[in-house]
């Protein structure tokens, strides 16, 4: 019943934006001409029909990364094989020579031309891994001025009241307290939560049900 907060997580366009330096138009026709498609494409018409994983955030970080120095046609190589290659990432390694991508198949052999050298730029999968955690972690920080705090939003949780900063319905917080979970247990299950954020919910329900 927690919150998502790990690398499962799902990300909309404009979250990737900001953690990888992406434009929308980039985003956008990369998706179209099938150079790098989110893991989630829901249906034509659909307001939030492209949803990207943490994989694929991970991913168009390298590529971010690489579009300095690497042409289009050398970024397709890599984007394709990244989307080929979901869930094996793990301990991998890029090299970047001029204007062109290596890196290692799963046979230990060498994509491209040559060895690698001195020269050569490495982009460690890992690292960038680490990188985006990161950066999620510093996105996803609420500012103190919505702590105890409640809002809606359209489009999100059935436009329900949310505990502000957050996708937590005062509904969820509401439920546990009914089950008998104190203010320490529901912050076990929603660790984003202060002890403000709980009352304000817990005070706006009971508010609901005076008024029922």
């Amino acid at each position: 019943m927690s919150e998502s907060e790990g690398p499962v997580s799902l990300f909309s366009a404009a979250q990737v934006r900001r953690l990888t330096e992406l434009s929308a138009h980039q985003l956008s026709y990369w998706d179209e001409t099938d150079f790098f498609r989110p893991a989630h494409v829901g249906e034509p018409g659909e307001r939030f029909g492209r949803v990207y994983s943490f994989e694929d955030l991970v991913g168009l970080r390298v590529i971010a990364i690489m579009r300095s120095q690497v042409p289009l046609q050398e970024l397709r190589r890599v984007g394709e094989w990244l989307l080929n290659h979901r869930g094996s990432w793990a301990g991998r390694k890029f090299w970047i020579r001029g204007s062109r991508v290596f890196w290692d198949d799963e046979d230990g052999l060498r994509i491209g031309t040559g060895q690698p050298n001195q020269s050569e730029i490495p982009i460690e999968m890992d690292a960038i891994t680490e990188d985006m955690r990161s950066a999620i972690a510093k996105l996803r920080k609420r500012p103190a001025d919505q702590v105890g705090k409640l809002e809606q939003r359209r489009y999100t949780v059935g436009h329900r009241m949310l505990i502000a900063g957050t996708r937590i319905p005062t509904r969820a917080v509401w439920e546990l307290y009914r089950a008998g979970y104190d203010k320490a247990a529901i912050q076990k299950e929603f660790p984003r939560l202060t002890n403000r954020d709980i009352e304000a919910a817990l005070e706006w329900e009971q508010k609901g049900q005076r008024a029922s």
